[in-house]
This record gives C-alpha cells, structure tokens and sequence, in this order.
C-alpha cells in the first residue's frame, strides 16, 4: 500500500491490533469476523472508497453501484478491483466472486426491502456482512426505501464506519488519520462559513426528464448536512431523505443558492450537471428565480448527497464556488 497525494498514511503512529475474533455491533446485529477479510465486495461507492482510502485494494474482490467516478486520487487503486456495475447488482455475481466479507452502503443494496439480497442470505452462507451506520440511522415509516431522518445527519456515523471497517480489516492507524484529515478539514469549513438563516440551498439530484419531478437531497439528510455546514440550511424542509418536488414548489421554496449535482452514471440525461443548468437557464419560469437570475447555480458531485466520505468533498467543492459568488461580496 503506497501514500496517495493526501499522504494520510505515511508516519503515522501505529495502533492497537485488532484482537481476533472481533465481533462488530452494527445496525442491530453483532458480527463475528475471525480474521481480516482478504476478498471483500463492497455494494456502493462509499463503501468501496471507504477500504480504498484505506488501502484494502489488494483485499477487495469486486465494487458496486458508483453514482459517480472514484476520486482521482484513488483512481489507480480503484483499477486493481473489478468493477461488476455502476448500477444495482444482482445476487449472481456477487456471490460468483466468493467473496468473504460484503459491506453495502444503502438498505436498497443489503437491507430488508433490498431488491439484491437480505444480510440473512450472505450470513446464511457464512459471510459476515456489514451495513453502514448512516443507512441504518432513517426511519422506516414513509413508504419510501429510503426513509426520513428526525434529526441532522452528520459526520459522527461516517467517522463509526471508518472506524469499524479500520477495525475489520485490522488496520486502525490508517482508519485513524483518515478520520483526523476528515475531522480538521470539516472544523475548517465550519470556522469559515458564519451561520445566515436567510443563507438556503436547493440541492438537484436528477430527473427522469424536465417534465418530472425533481429528485432531491432532503432537508435532515447529507445534503441538509453540508448547508449547515457553510452557514446556510437545506431549502426543502422534509425529513424524507430523498424527496422529490415539482418546480412549482421548488420556486416557492425559492432557495438562495441552487446545487446542480453530477452524477456520472448516465441513467438520465438530467443526471449531467450541464442539462440541468441548461433547463434551469433556459426553461421560461424557471429561470426567472433568484438564484438562476443572480448566477448561483453551483455544481457538485451527486454522491456527496449519499451519506458518505463524498459528503465532506461536496462541502468543499461548494465552498469554493460561493467565494465566487455575489454572496462573498
């Protein structure tokens, strides 16, 4: 395992090894682990650049459903690990890599209502399994897969998973300065941003097609998350962690600031950042609002909006974005 650009790695002070067998509580279940993984599959980005920020290339069997493309930086590890889709998975080819150890990052890829499989048919083959923290945390009430949150999202459950997962594979020191590098960066964003009430932001996932309802990041969610985190608060106040808004309700909502997000899946051609500004300058009504009219529009990877490591990245891309607005002045 080589130091990539951040160099989190290299001179660190050695921890604790893990002590095995090491039972993990997580998500309301206790898993056993009776040694390291060497051939994991990770089920979402986060997952995968969770081990690959750790440097578990050499230990992972196959990725997952990636929203977006890996960060630059873990590019080169990231190409050592096969790739089986950037969409949902089916059961087949996970299992097909005889993999010792799944971790998912989304209920929808390992969870009760999973349209891939329940935890129960990895465990019952004898694969221990883990869910992240941030997935577990919704409530299940909504109908919708995905939940609601009653409160803020925030960096402690990522930090838990880093943690656990540094703790899996028996590589704690590492674990240990990614989450010192993520704590001090996010300490950073919150010292520069002062809080302003008036401050809203909108944050656009994706769209089927301008006609249909915008699919957006919700209120308590990561996405709620990162407008605290620069001083503002998420402009669409449900609780529902993905909710979707017509344009009628998102102009009434009238947001300061509109994030267009990225996502590299090319599903839709609304998930490209540049059609979604094209409709929002474009469209007759739209682009009378506010933010349209007073170019605050920024871009931002779609998988920031996910409870991930993305999220901190997002919160970074936008806080360089708002300096070079009229916002700054």
């Amino acid at each position: 395992m080589s130091c990539f650009a951040a160099t989190l790695f290299c001179g660190s002070v050695a921890a604790q090894p893990t002590s095995y067998p090491l039972a993990i509580e997580n998500c309301g279940e206790t898993v056993t682990f009776e040694k390291a993984p060497e051939n994991a599959v990770a089920l979402g980005q986060n997952s995968a650049e969770i081990m690959l920020l750790l440097g578990l290339e050499d230990r992972m069997g196959a990725t997952a459903f990636w929203p977006n493309n890996v960060l630059p930086e873990l590019a080169e590890a990231n190409d050592k690990v096969k790739l089986l889709t950037v969409e949902f998975p089916t059961l087949e080819p996970v299992l097909a890599q005889q993999p010792d150890f799944v971790a998912a990052m989304l209920t929808t890829l390992m969870g009760p209502d999973s349209r891939l499989a329940k935890r129960s048919d990895f465990e019952d083959l004898g694969i221990p399994t883990y869910l992240s923290p941030s997935a577990c945390s919704t409530t299940q009430n909504t109908g919708d897969a995905y939940g609601s949150r009653d409160k803020l999202w925030n960096m402690d459950l990522l930090y838990k998973e880093i943690d656990d997962m540094a703790r899996i594979f028996d590589v704690q020191d590492r674990g240990d300065a990614v989450i010192a590098d993520f704590k001090a960066r996010e300490a950073a964003l919150r010292d520069e941003f002062a809080k302003n009430e008036d401050l809203t932001f909108l944050f656009w996932f994706s769209s089927a097609s301008p006609a249909d309802d915008a699919y957006l990041g919700g209120g308590n969610g990561p996405s709620g998350f990162i407008a605290d985190l620069l001083g503002g608060r998420n402009a669409i106040e449900t609780k529902a962690e993905w909710p979707t808004a017509n344009w009628e309700g998102i102009m009434a909502a009238n947001p300061t600031v509109i994030v267009a997000s990225q996502v590299d899946r090319n599903r839709w051609d609304l998930d490209e950042a540049e059609n979604k500004i094209a409709f929002l300058e474009s469209d007759p009504t739209v682009s009378q609002m506010d933010a349209v009219q007073k170019g605050r529009i920024l871009v931002m990877s779609g998988a920031a909006m996910n409870p991930s490591i993305r999220t901190l990245y997002g919160a970074e891309e936008l806080a360089e974005q708002l300096k070079e607005t009229d916002l700054s002045q």
